[in-house]
């Protein structure tokens, strides 16, 4: 299978300010062993004109979520929508 989908779960933060290039995915049915296999596979936000494209970079913590970074930020009403994951 080389598409999956994906909820976009909240921005990557840090102590004093939150990334809104970096999104927490979480995919729905796959566990922490086969989230890692998805590293480096593109993520789509269809709900703009362009359509907005980032990549996988790396997991998060061990309930399978992983973290994303799109070319441009994320808009807030993005939080809790689907996402495309593609090989």
């Amino acid at each position: 299978m080389n598409e999956y989908v994906g909820v976009i779960s909240n921005y990557n933060t840090g102590l004093h300010k939150q990334r809104t290039d970096r999104c927490l995915i979480k995919i729905k049915n796959v566990n922490s062993r086969e989230a890692k296999k998805l590293i480096g596979y593109r993520v789509f936000w269809p709900r703009l004109n362009p359509i907005l494209e980032g990549k996988i970079l790396k997991k998060h913590g061990s309930t399978g979520t992983l973290i994303a970074k799109f070319k441009k930020g994320i808009p807030g009403q993005a939080l809790s929508t689907e996402v495309k994951i593609i090989k």
